[in-house]
């Protein structure tokens, strides 16, 4: 049987208004977008909201599942007694062979239990070990960030010990190249640009490759991962209260103490400043990762540490507009909860960018409030003697340092994360509980898209041709959720059985030309092919990418699906209105089935994985594609973290036990795919 789908003209005509309804081919979204946070009515729709933004979070870190805790074989030395405090070298391995450092500030006389308080800093460079110049102190006494000569020389040291002298504990550690953390180079952690060639490997790459981005490997992973076991650390000292643990920090800091407070139930107050924004969301490297913001923003990730007390402030910098946009839908959260006055935002748009003594002083007294302190409010900061960079550096002739800036360690470290990863979810893809509390809850965050969530769709006809045997039908299936359309061409025989098959390939509706797709129609199936996103046309060699010219993934695929997910996205509005939509004269199908060719396979894959046995059989080829070998993150089939959960053998493991044919994996089924979804 020979047919003609449509004309050229027809065709070209589709695809245009295709083009001009879907919002996916609007520009792509930056860090410089806006992030507004809408807060839901109910705690019951926030519940699910904030554990799906809170996984989301842990997948982008490359921390679901956690990575194995090993001993942190933690060293403390070098004590300086400051009288009223003591200030310790401190360094530990938060993997084997990886350093976190920093210094331990911590009050004299401890009598029981104390508050514990992480200081995390952001793009100071050298923050703990350097001292700032006089006149640039003076310039802020001056305009009243400051109070003291002395004491100003160092906002970190200044947090440290006035925390120390009210009666707590204080961990502040370095950033990933700064201070003593010298095993990563400042170029690569915070002035990458540059694919490198050399790391982009199938194996024993380095950070940024395709390969890292496949296994959700980053920097902000690597910081995230430093924290949550700086707060292991902490939790460690015997005086340290469990119940009044808190942590804060400021712009790269502030996006550190928010994604921790997000992700660690053991934080009790958050005071993230200079970053709360529905603005500019984190400009570094360090701040960015891949699937970290798609869909939703810092304001956001504020929001889920309710209704627990967190403090933020303005400035003049992207967070001076939060007092009207952000702020107020955080206070609506925290209301919701009963909690209103647990969240405080101090206004300072008059201060440039900071963590200054003003600043300061408003966490302090926060602070004091929420863990009764009993101190007088508002807390205020009395001078010091700042310590020198020698009397603070953890590294010394008994405590020599690591090899600094070695790109061995940095594909070493690469190498052990993604073997620890792989024995983990080796062992949970073994019980159907790792599988269905793991590994697809994890690619439901990859693709972005559950069945559930899969959108309400609606049918247009743009044409019906009479073919003798069956009916040529063409027109575009529109997401009215999330403004999606797609150009689909189904064929529908006169005689039909019922059942009903998705044929899918890389050349869109062009596949209905195939012989196992005729062969199909004559046996009495309707036969639906459909130009998935950006298919149908020249076939693509090179994904977008947003404007930014540093050749980092995160910044694209940080707050843009991947071309592969939006085609999954595709399949599960075709799927759902298949299965939900009646189209004149034509009744649901009894039975719903795919199939998948080149590099359409695996996109068919994740979508059985996660609509199930709503669709009743899926014949694929893999063609032995693997997420893990692609040598470009531009490539139209990479897919952020898709090597980490298994690739595409976790993708076939997803769709069991449900009816699948699978070609390309080994030896070939016996049958061909057309018999198979014919049984």
């Amino acid at each position: 049987m020979k047919h003609t789908l449509i004309t050229t003209a027809l065709l070209l005509g589709l695809h245009l208004a295709a083009s001009a309804a879907d919002v996916r081919f609007q520009p792509l979204k930056d860090l410089n977008g806006y992030f507004p946070f809408d807060p839901p009515s109910s705690l019951s729709e926030w519940d699910a909201r904030k554990e799906y933004v809170r996984r989301q979070i842990l997948v982008s870190q490359g921390l679901w599942p956690m990575p194995t805790k090993t001993p942190l074989n933690a060293v403390i030395h070098g004590k300086v007694d400051a009288g009223e405090y003591t200030v310790e070298k401190v360094y530990f391995e938060s993997s084997p062979g990886f350093f976190v450092t920093g210094n331990l500030y911590r009050p004299k006389n401890v009598q029981g239990k104390v508050p514990g308080v992480m200081f995390a800093h952001g793009h100071w460079q050298d923050a703990r070990l350097s001292l700032e110049t006089d006149e640039k102190v003076r310039q802020e006494i001056a305009i009243g960030g400051e109070r003291f000569e002395k004491g100003g020389r160092s906002i970190f040291q200044s947090l440290c010990v006035q925390l120390a002298r009210m009666g707590c504990v204080v961990w502040q550690w370095d950033m990933l190249s700064d201070s003593d953390s010298i095993q990563f180079s400042r170029e690569i952690i915070h002035k990458f640009a540059k694919q490198r060639p050399e790391a982009n490997t199938t194996e024993n790459w380095g950070l940024y490759s395709p390969q890292a981005e496949a296994h959700l490997q980053s920097i902000m992973g690597l910081q995230t991962w430093n924290a949550v076991r700086g707060l292991d650390f902490l939790l460690s000292l015997p005086e340290v209260d469990p119940e009044r643990t808190a942590i804060t920090g400021a712009s790269g800091g502030g996006t550190q103490t928010m994604l921790l407070a997000a992700i660690d139930d053991r934080i009790k107050l958050s005071f993230p400043c200079v970053m709360v924004s529905t603005s500019m969301q984190g400009g570094c490297t360090c701040e960015n990762s891949s699937l970290l913001r798609i869909n939703t923003g810092n304001v956001e990730f504020a929001g889920l540490f309710a209704p627990k007390p967190q403090g933020m402030n303005t400035a003049n910098d992207w967070t001076k507009e939060m007092a009207t946009k952000g702020f107020p839908e955080l206070q609506k959260l925290y209301a919701t909860h009963g909690a209103k006055d647990n969240v405080f935002l101090l206004r300072g748009e008059h201060f440039q960018h900071n963590y200054n003594a003003v600043t300061r002083s408003a966490f302090y007294t926060f602070l004091n409030k929420h863990f009764k302190l009993g101190l007088p409010s508002p807390v205020i900061e009395r001078d010091y003697e700042p310590l020198t960079r020698e009397q603070l550096t953890v590294w010394d002739d008994k405590h020599p340092a690591p090899k600094a800036a070695d790109p061995d360690f940095e594909r070493q470290l690469l190498k052990y994360f993604s073997e620890d990863s792989d024995n983990q979810l080796s062992e949970l893809a073994k019980s159907p509980e790792g599988v269905e509390k793991v590994i697809r809850p994890a690619i439901e965050v990859l693709i972005g898209r559950s069945y559930a969530k899969a959108g309400d769709v609606e049918w247009h006809l743009a044409d019906k041709q009479d073919r003798g045997d069956h009916l040529v039908m063409t027109g575009t299936l529109t997401n009215t959720t999330y403004q999606e359309e797609l150009n689909v061409t189904w064929l529908y025989p006169k005689q039909w059985n019922g059942q009903s098959v998705l044929w899918l390939d890389d050349n869109g509706r062009s596949a209905l030309e195939s012989p196992g797709a005729t062969q199909l129609v004559q046996a009495g199936v309707t036969v639906l092919g459909v130009d998935l996103h950006l298919q149908g046309g020249e076939p693509m060699t090179q994904t977008a990418i947003v404007k930014n010219p540093r050749e980092f993934a995160g910044y694209t695929h940080g707050y843009n699906h991947a071309l592969f997910a939006q085609r999954v996205h595709d399949v599960l509005s075709l799927v759902n209105f298949l299965r939900n939509a009646k189209v004149g004269s034509h009744e649901n199908p009894k039975t719903v089935s795919i199939a998948g060719w080149g590099a359409t396979g695996p996109v068919v894959l994740a979508a059985r994985a996660l609509v199930g046995e709503v669709i009743d059989r899926a014949a694929v080829d893999t063609q032995g594609f693997r997420f893990g070998k692609l040598l470009d993150y531009r490539d139209p089939r990479f897919l952020p973290g898709g090597a980490k959960y298994l690739d595409v053998p976790g993708l076939i493991l997803l769709n069991n036990p449900h009816p699948l044919w699978v070609k390309g994996e080994g030896q070939d089924p016996a049958e061909t795919a057309v018999e198979w979804l014919l049984k």
